[in-house]
């Protein structure tokens, strides 16, 4: 057996002889919080200097799939109220980044698109978020990510079920 085999069997085994963490319910809670607030700063930080604020990057994306959407359609998209969809779009066209333009089957409905500057924006903020993916994962293989990205889905498929239902907090 080759010296690299017999290493690789002896880390194995000494896994196997790790007590395991046991799991306690309310701890998941607040370390899926913290991290999702680390990678907001993270991202919010490497974002600054092209002027956007936390969730516009979010709007850019989700506009340069598409020529147009309404604010309704981008809030689904990104799991955010209507309401608040509408102040970021309002803030948003302020800064220049998009520009809000009528339904053409339908008057009354507005639609949001990319401005030529909102459009500049979108190379830069790829590169945000796939920097900020990386510093978050370093030192995870391809597989365990895969396996986190399938629970997460998993998490929020579980929770997206209740929040049709009843938002959890009463009435």
């Amino acid at each position: 057996m080759a010296k690299k085999d017999k290493q690789a069997k002896k880390d194995k085994s000494e896994e196997k002889d790790k007590p395991r963490e046991k799991y306690e319910p309310g701890t998941l809670q607040p370390e899926l919080t913290k991290a999702a607030r680390s990678m907001r700063t993270f991202l919010t930080r490497s974002l600054s200097a092209s002027g956007l604020y936390a969730g516009q990057d979010g709007v850019i994306l989700a506009l340069s799939s598409q020529e147009t959407m309404t604010a309704g359609a981008i809030a689904t998209e990104l799991g955010v109220k209507p309401p608040t969809m509408t102040r970021t779009l309002s803030r948003m066209e302020a800064q220049g980044f998009i520009k809000r333009i009528a339904d053409e089957s339908d008057g009354r409905q507005m639609r949001a698109a990319l401005t030529d500057l909102g459009s500049r924006q979108v190379g830069a903020i790829s590169y945000a978020v796939k920097a900020t993916e990386a510093f978050a994962l370093s030192g995870f293989s391809d597989k365990e990510i895969r396996q986190f990205c399938k629970l997460l889905k998993k998490i929020n498929a579980n929770l997206g079920q209740e929040n049709d239902k009843d938002d959890g907090f009463g009435e």
